[in-house]
């Protein structure tokens, strides 16, 4: 099906050359043309440009988008979307001023979704999950990364990495799958966490690689979790099975995640609400990519990633939304734009790239989504009647969104 929109307002986020992501000084440039034409064809981008120069085409149907913009979909690269239940009661107790340490030492957090998690069925998983994919979608992501990591038993991170399988098969959205199995220690290996290591890499990696359960590699670096030392650890053998690493690293504390992660060529570096001066030397003129997950900081009320720093320092960045029942019990990456415009100081521009190309790097999708480029996948936003784009940050608190395309079809 050809499908034409004409009188674009805006068409945001146009990349005619090959570019895997944008750094620093980049990151406040948005290519765009106004007054525009798109033509999708199937599921892909077929063609572009000026309404003054749009050809003649003959099409199924045309779309008056006159005072619309259109941008691409979000790519959301760090989301733990398959999860249990809920953690409502761990909400009201930081309300009641216990921090997210003392939750967890309780036997809340992690642990307390393991368990819920862990008592359910794999159809029941899938149903509560698919809905929340769904919800993501609506709200105009076009790919997400899902994690496992709320198993933590060889059980459970199967059924996790099994499910995110099939959502990976039933939807169009773009899903990668990352092993977790190294996000918290089980409270039967407290006191033998080599011994946990050494189960996920002997008894869960074998089983991942001969299903092709997973693409990519993580584990939760930080204090009272898993160490520099375990970290390399679990990334080396995990590139033995052929996942690509990323890391959850400096949330609460620095303590050597980021050099591990570029010694090991991760794809990506995540969370880092608290950054060395160290941290962002290690990361320059790497490959790896950081990732500021705004949403976190503003629901655990913790500091944001420093991005003014990072970006004015010559990194690129991603932003996410890390969907979770515990820290960030939403996937909006509008509210995500918003947040790391209004709370870390980020241009729009900045934004909406680490949000799409950016994003889509992360994952390892460059060359599918991110950006409107002829042969990527028909996938992006359709905005209701609106000033500029950034009035997706300027009105937080609004859906400024009309429809979203996912491979050429309205959701």
């Amino acid at each position: 099906m050809r499908i034409l929109f004409k009188n674009i307002k805006e068409l945001v986020q146009v990349r005619e050359g090959e570019i895997s992501f944008v750094s620093g000084a980049e990151m406040k440039i948005l290519p765009s043309i106004k007054n525009a034409y798109l033509l999708i064809e199937g599921d892909t981008i077929s063609d572009y440009g000026k309404m003054t120069d749009c050809p003649d085409f003959k099409v199924d149907k045309i779309v008056d988008a006159s005072d619309k913009i259109i941008l691409p979909t979000w790519c959301d690269s760090h989301t733990h979307i398959v999860y249990a239940g809920n953690r409502e009661g761990e909400f009201v107790d930081r309300i009641n001023g216990l921090s997210y340490e003392e939750i967890a030492n309780n036997g809340g957090g992690i642990l307390n979704s393991a368990k819920k998690l862990q008592q359910i069925s794999e159809t029941e998983l899938y149903n509560q999950s698919k809905v929340r994919l769904e919800e993501v979608m609506q709200l105009g992501a076009g790919a997400v990364e899902i994690k496992s990591g709320y198993g933590l038993t060889k059980e459970a991170e199967l059924k996790m990495l099994r499910v995110i399988k099939k959502l990976n098969q039933n939807y169009p959205i773009e899903i990668k799958a990352t092993f977790l199995g190294a996000h918290a220690v089980p409270k039967e290996y407290k006191n033998n966490k080599q011994a946990y290591l050494e189960m996920l890499v002997n008894e869960i990696l074998p089983v991942i690689q001969k299903e092709n359960l997973a693409d990519f590699i993580d584990i939760f670096c930080e204090t009272g979790y898993f160490s520099k030392e375990d970290t390399e650890f679990l990334l080396k053998e995990g590139q033995k099975y052929g996942l690509l690493p990323k890391i959850h690293v400096n949330q609460f504390t620095s303590i050597g995640g980021v050099e591990v992660g570029v010694k090991y060529h991760a794809l990506s570096v995540d969370h880092l609400e608290v950054v060395t001066d160290k941290d962002m030397d290690i990361l320059k003129n790497t490959k790896t990519m950081p990732v500021a997950l705004p949403s976190c900081s503003y629901f655990l009320s913790i500091p944001y990633t420093p991005a003014r720093k990072m970006i004015d320092l010559g990194l690129p960045l991603a932003l996410a939304t890390d969907f979770n029942p515990g820290s960030t019990p939403s996937g909006n990456m509008n509210f995500v734009v918003a947040t790391a415009c209004i709370k870390m100081k980020m241009t729009p521009e900045e934004a909406i790239n680490a949000a799409t190309i950016n994003g889509a790097y992360a994952m390892n999708l460059q060359d599918k989504v991110g950006s409107i480029t002829i042969g990527k996948k028909a996938n992006f936003i359709l905005t209701k009647k609106i000033h500029s784009y950034a009035s997706i940050a300027y009105l937080f608190g609004s859906n400024v969104i009309d429809s979203v395309y996912i491979d050429g079809k309205e959701m």
